[in-house]
Order: structure tokens, then sequence, then C-alpha cells
């Protein structure tokens, strides 16, 4: 397209109408997903009403849309677990951001859960996608490279050092024993059978940490979710969502209280209160 920059619109208009190009630029294209009929709702090849609706819990409907698969058990039960570890964990950024929001916009239920999520990114909430994507180049090392698992998360431990970048997953500026959160998700895994080589990988990661940083790190929640998950079938181009459903259910919650015990413009005073001014000094 660049070399077309200086061409008239109606050259570039005929040139574009003969030249084959992505289906993302063409007029018309098709989704599995859905449609909405006179009728009836069709989604996924299922009639809404008639095979979905009071047949399917939530999660097992989340994950039927992502995939267009009836899903197991086991991945049904485990995100439902994943979902509820991660939902509420007390005033966090993001729940700052949605009082907050809804203290100065109280009309703005929708606005202050999107200030909520806005902010989750890899160091709030994302972390879990980018530690999936870890475990999931481990196990592709370990298998193209004949390595052991501990030997990959050695190396993997040692570039993220030397690159001074931050390791996903582990650390936790509360849990610094271990997260109880991250414990019980994998102990569930083992126990419905759905541990497998992301939660090894993970452990291989875990062993060699000590070695690496010369401390050891704890694993937090956000390490042990993509590990099970992944076990459990859940694709990896949908990690990040896990995290962001899961805390919207806490962020409604919360805005509920808010509207009836307030605490958004206080959340507000205490960081005014918390910071002193150490700019330059003005003449008075």
């Amino acid at each position: 397209m660049a070399a077309l920059a200086h061409i008239p619109f109606q050259k570039v208009f005929e040139y574009m109408s003969t030249t084959p190009t992505s289906s993302a630029f063409t007029p018309s294209g098709a989704t599995h997903m859905a449609i909405a009929e006179v009728d009836r709702i069709v989604v996924r090849g299922k009639d809404l009403c008639r095979d979905v609706i009071g047949q399917q819990s939530f999660t097992a409907y989340f994950l039927f849309l992502l995939t267009g698969q009836t899903p197991s058990e086991n991945l049904v039960r485990m995100a439902d677990a994943t979902m509820v570890s991660l939902a509420e964990h007390g005033l966090v950024p993001s729940v700052q951001a949605a009082r907050m929001t809804l203290a100065a916009a109280p009309e703005s239920v929708q606005g202050a859960v999107a200030a909520g999520l806005l902010g989750c990114g890899p160091v709030i909430l994302g972390a879990s996608e980018t530690a999936g994507q870890l475990l999931i180049d481990m196990l592709a090392q370990s298998a193209q490279q004949g390595q052991t698992l501990e030997d990959v998360a050695r190396t993997r431990l040692q570039a993220l050092r030397a690159a001074k970048q931050a390791l996903p997953g582990f650390g936790h500026p509360v849990h610094k024993l271990g997260d109880p959160r991250a414990t019980k998700l994998i102990e569930l895994a083992r126990q419905w059978g759905v541990a497998g080589e992301h939660v090894r990988a993970l452990e291989a990661l875990a062993s060699q940490i000590e070695g690496v940083y010369g401390r050891p790190f704890p694993m937090n929640v956000s390490a042990a979710i993509p590990a099970v998950l992944l076990d459990a079938g859940y694709p990896a181009g949908a990690l990040k969502g896990i995290p962001l459903l899961a805390r919207t259910a806490s962020l409604v919650a919360h805005i509920l209280e808010e509207q009836s015990r307030p605490i958004g413009f206080k959340l507000a005073s205490a960081a005014e209160h918390a910071m002193v001014y150490d700019g330059p000094p003005v003449a008075r």
C-alpha cells in the first residue's frame, strides 16, 4: 500500500478491485459464533433457548462459546475453580479504580466496570497469559532440543534475569510464603486427574528459581491458573479472558456495595494524603 501513496484515489480503487487482497479487507465475511433470527438465536450451531438455557452453567457456556465444543467436566470444573480463585482479592487497583469512578459518575455502572478492567495488564491480572506462554515455550523447547524441563527452566530463568525482566507468576506482595490459591488449584488438578505436562513444566520452573536468583520466589495464582487450565484443554489464546471474566464479577459486587456504603472518595483522599509534593518550590 505504501507504493500507492502518490497515485490518484480512482487508480488505487481500480487497482484494489482487480488485485487479490486479504480477506480482512473484503466487503463480506463470516462468523462461527451466532445469528439472531425472528424466532430463535443460534449460537455455535445450537438453538440457544432449546439446547442451552437451563442446560448449561455459565462457565460451561463460556467454554462452549470459546471452542464451539461441549467442554469436558474437568475443563468446566477447572475453569470454574480458577475464576473463583481470582475474582476477589480485596481493594486491589482494579477495584479501587472502579469504586472511584462510580463515586465520580454514579450513573455509570458500565464505566466503573470498564475502569476496573482497563488497568488489567501483565502486572495485574494479565500475568496468567504471560506465564502460560512461558510454559508452552518451555515444553516446545524441551521436545525440540531433547532437554529436560529442568534444564530448559534454568536457561529461561537465566535469560529473564540477565534481561532484568519480570518472572511471570512468581512472587507476591502479600503471600510472601506462598499463594494458598496456587496450592489449592494444583491440588485440585491432581485430585481431578487434570495435572499434566504444563503443571510439570511449572514445577520444573519453580525448582530452579532459587538456584538462579539466589533466593526463592513463591508461586502465585497467576502461574497455577495457566498450568491447570492448559492441562485441562483450555485454549491458550484466551488465557487472559479468565481473569477478566472473574474480576468482572467482583467489580459488579464492589459497585453494588459502593452504592450503599461508599468509599470511593475515601480511597481518593487516602491517596492524596499519602503523597507529599517534592517538586520545585513556588515563589511567594
